[in-house]
């Protein structure tokens, strides 16, 4: 029997989507700055592939993560929650690496990307010792 995994596959296409925004947003500024291949020493360019990069580090382990959870039949109803929180919280880590007023965004960003992680985590591991 297949089984659908509903927030695994949500999560899944909106870390896609996201992936796909963090690269118009390069993309604009290698138009804008005439930049083909590399960054040029172009801070704005550097800020804006890190932010995809640091992206690109940490969602491959909330996927995994999340999936695991949602196998094991335990991640009702509060899995999806944690999900949407990351998703936001990457958005505002890419705003806060652009700088200026919204920096606030890459320390938000963080620490909800920490927090995720670590606290998905630890119930992958209570689930795996069969304490939930």
């Amino acid at each position: 029997m297949l089984t659908l995994l509903p927030v695994t596959l949500t999560a899944a296409a909106a870390a896609a989507i996201l992936n796909v925004w963090l690269m118009i947003r390069i993309g604009a500024i290698r138009r804008a700055e005439n930049i083909s291949v590399g960054d040029e020493d172009n801070e704005n360019l550097i800020r804006r592939m890190r932010a995809q990069a640091n992206f690109v580090e940490s969602t491959p382990f909330v996927l995994i993560l999340i999936a695991a959870i949602e196998i094991s039949g335990r991640g009702e109803p509060w899995l999806a929650w944690v999900a949407g929180i990351y998703m936001l919280g990457r958005v505002a880590h890419a705003f806060g690496m652009d700088g200026g007023s919204l920096q606030m965004g890459r320390m938000i960003g963080t620490l909800t990307t920490m927090l995720a992680l670590l606290g998905l985590a630890i119930v992958a591991v209570l689930i795996s010792v069969g304490v939930m």
